[in-house]
């Protein structure tokens, strides 16, 4: 059973999952884990693979949640899509990383999606 905070991050993601398909990405996979790490959500926009990270915040008290991907996150993230694009044969396709940042802590929900948050972390 997940706690609070868990339901909180799944039902984000799935909020993320939906406004991206709105906004004409088409998702191909989610939570995709690997030894080295997971990535949210995976979509294709465009014909560029986009590997997207969901930050989701309820209130202030620990920033706002675009700022919340750190760079240690970023080469979790950068070496769990390299291998994503290694077993997909996908190694020469165009790719990038988004942050889907949530915010509910005034009441509303706001969602932002960030193109191009960060670049290929690995090292």
């Amino acid at each position: 059973m997940l706690n609070r905070q868990q339901q909180f991050g799944k039902k984000s993601e799935r909020l993320a999952a939906e406004y991206l398909k709105l906004n004409g990405y088409r998702i191909l996979e989610t939570n995709y884990r690997t030894r080295q790490g997971e990535i949210d959500i995976i979509a294709r926009e465009k014909g560029t693979i986009v590997f997207v990270e969901v930050k989701a915040r309820s209130s202030r008290s620990f920033g706002n949640p675009k700022g919340a991907v750190t760079p240690a996150k970023q080469r979790k993230i950068s070496m769990a899509a390299l291998e994503y694009l290694k077993q997909s044969g996908q190694t020469g396709a165009s790719a990038r990383f988004d942050v889907v940042a949530i915010d509910t802590a005034a009441g509303t929900t706001d969602i932002e999606v960030v193109k191009n948050a960060f670049s290929l972390a690995y090292g």
